[in-house]
């Protein structure tokens, strides 16, 4: 009679332990926003990590004996640290049970590399790009558009990081010891969205490298800035009229616009001159960039092409245009329009991009990831536009040619000539942690070095003088 006494309590203790572990399992599962939040893959793969078998388990076959009782049950309830409960060896639970305790989290974000920000990143007048050796979408936009609904909804390529050897705290453990699991499918579904941990970066990492161009003589160093709010009235759509006229959802991927209230991706010259602004001192110009989610929200989780996540409104926004430090500036023509950095870098190589991310507090570095600002500081994305104008064309096939970056010292190319330069500075409140990103193409698994916007001059000519009046004075308008 003891002896059956003593075992019903021991598996009653057991399957005790068993249902507080399965209850734990359950309480902590993460939203289906979270499954795409890099902060909690990574918290994923440490708990994966942690809750690998022990190598130094009792043998099986040598079960002890019933008749002796657990070595100080009341332990069990108590567990230090708050680590699971350790069953005793005279409950023999499988091997795969007992989980080995936690370590603590290495959070510590890697090393910025000096090649992730472009040279003379952050300075006055970046650079020309070298020119694509072939078009931009644009130019067979149809096929182009055929290319993206076949890659809607297929599989991409595996993860880039290896499912750990430790099976996840609520997933099947009866796998044949040595076997590895698969890795739950949300966790699969979470490496095609991207974006990854490397993706991020503690700004506090990165190297000092903002390095201004001083304004020479004869050069042009006042501003003008536009005061167009920050999108209060929520005029957002998928369209970009510029790269994909005519399509609607064009750019698979949300953007933000200031300024002209009637664009979308029917604009035309003609429909935008007509159209209100919330832009001061008459400026219809358009301005648009692809919003910023908060991904540890379960919004938008239904998206086809992958853009998770509560929409981030910035909460300042600049427009403004500056000069060239080796020369005056002149009007830029009405309609011109233009476009900065590459929506599809992260395929189509660095040659168009220009992502441009920082800190406040910390705008003297400069990165291509996606920055982890401390308490107190905000996100910045800082978007320069080319400046140096062909004199003869508003557009061209690729969008780009018409108007070119200067070299590192500020000089516009042989054949064309110094325009205002449009620098957008948007500034954001963010997760402290790697839970945010960038809407994007399905394909672009939103890497932050895809950080691109768009701009249509519809400024009334009088403006258009003013502002080049103020830059070529010096002042600050």
């Amino acid at each position: 009679m003891k002896r059956s006494l003593v075992s019903l309590s021991a598996l009653a203790l057991a399957a005790g332990t068993l249902t507080t572990v399965t209850f734990t399992a359950a309480r902590t599962a993460p939203a289906y926003a979270d499954h795409c939040d890099p902060a909690e893959q990574g918290q994923n793969q440490r708990s994966r990590q942690n809750q690998e078998p022990p190598t130094q388990d009792a043998p099986a076959e040598n079960p002890p004996a019933q008749d002796q009782p657990a070595q100080n049950p009341p332990a069990q309830d108590q567990p230090a640290q708050d680590q699971p409960p350790q069953d005793q060896p005279a409950q023999n639970p499988p091997a795969q049970d007992q989980p080995a305790q936690d370590q603590p989290p290495q959070d510590q974000p890697p090393q910025d590399q000096a090649a992730n920000a472009p040279p003379a990143a952050g300075s006055l007048i970046q650079a020309a790009p070298t020119p694509p050796a072939a078009p931009e979408e644009s130019v067979d936009r149809q096929t182009a558009q055929n290319n993206i609904d076949s890659r809607r909804g297929q599989p991409t390529q595996a993860p880039t990081q290896a499912p750990t050897d430790a099976p996840p705290a609520d997933a099947p453990t009866d796998a044949p010891p040595g076997q590895t699991p698969a890795p739950p499918q949300d966790e699969q579904e979470c490496a095609d969205l991207g974006p990854f941990p490397e993706d991020f970066i503690d700004i506090r990492q990165v190297q000092r490298n903002l390095q201004d161009v001083r304004t020479r003589r004869g050069g042009s160093g006042g501003t003008f800035t536009s005061r167009c709010g920050r999108n209060e009235n929520g005029h957002r759509n998928p369209d970009n009229f510029i790269v994909a006229p005519g399509v609607s959802n064009g750019a698979h991927h949300i953007h933000d616009y200031v300024g002209n209230l009637s664009t979308d991706a029917f604009s035309t010259d003609q429909s935008l001159a007509a159209a209100g602004t919330t832009c001061a001192l008459g400026d219809r110009s358009t301005y648009f960039w692809p919003v910023l989610r908060d991904r540890t929200s379960d919004a938008n989780a239904t998206d086809p092409d992958g853009n998770v996540g509560t929409i981030l409104r910035a909460r300042q926004v600049s427009l403004q245009f500056r000069g060239n430090p080796v020369a005056r500036v002149t009007a830029m023509p009405r309609f011109i329009r233009m476009i900065t950095g590459d929506a599809k870098a992260a395929t189509n190589g660095g040659a168009n991009a220009l992502a441009k991310w920082t800190c406040t507090g910390f705008t003297n570095r400069i990165t291509t990831k996606y920055p982890l600002c401390p308490r107190g500081s905000l996100l910045v994305r800082i978007l320069d536009f080319p400046s140096c104008w062909d004199g003869q064309n508003t557009d061209s096939a690729n969008h780009r040619t018409h108007v070119l970056f200067p070299d590192a010292g500020g000089a516009c190319p042989s054949g064309t000539r110094p325009i205002p330069q449009l620098r957008m500075t948007l500034v954001y409140s963010t997760p402290r942690t790697a839970s945010f990103a960038l809407d994007a193409f399905p394909e672009q698994r939103h890497s932050p070095v895809t950080d691109h916007a768009d701009f249509a001059n519809v400024m009334p000519d009088r403006l258009m003088r003013f502002a080049v009046d103020c830059i070529n004075r010096g002042r600050r308008c």
